[in-house]
């Protein structure tokens, strides 16, 4: 049996409907800030990167991010040397990756595709990984080879 809500009750759920779409935009907000930043140094370069530190920041990375500046970045930091693995699902700018040993040094730098769910494997054991937006590594002069210098502390 349906009942008509008179015109109070009628405003009320709608009033409940966009609180509850607010909350939820809110809550996606939240779960897309920013993690903290470093700024790393490699060929004379000053890059500006998030730090993805815990198994849910690598997790998510770069996902959805649509704005990447051109010396900016995320650097996933990994307890130990290994074959690192990577993927770009649900991230929809193209972009760059440098595995990285634990001593800075540009092992390998690879690109990547959009929302692409291949798997992008480090052909060395590597500490770290490096992503930039497509290209950034050799518009700044980046190359493999080359040392990532790290502020002190860091990891």
């Amino acid at each position: 049996m349906r009942t008509r809500l008179s015109g109070r009750s009628e405003y009320a759920a709608a009033a409940i409907a966009v609180l509850g779409a607010l909350l939820a935009v809110a809550t996606l907000a939240g779960c897309q800030q920013k993690a903290p930043h470093i700024v790393l140094s490699a060929a004379g370069q000053q890059l500006s990167v998030e730090v993805a530190r815990t198994e849910a920041e690598r997790a998510h990375g770069l996902m959805g991010r649509r704005d990447l500046g051109p010396r900016d970045g995320m650097i996933f930091v990994f307890d130990r040397d290994d074959h690192l693995t990577f993927w770009m699902k649900d991230t929809p700018t193209p972009l760059s990756i440098a595995f990285v040993s634990a001593e800075g040094k540009v092992l390998e730098i690879t690109d990547m595709e959009p929302f692409s769910e291949k798997i992008i494997r480090s052909r060395l054991s590597a500490r770290f990984a490096l992503e930039m937006r497509q290209g950034a590594f050799t518009d700044l002069s980046i190359r493999e080879g080359d040392t990532i210098l790290f502020p002190a502390g860091f990891p």
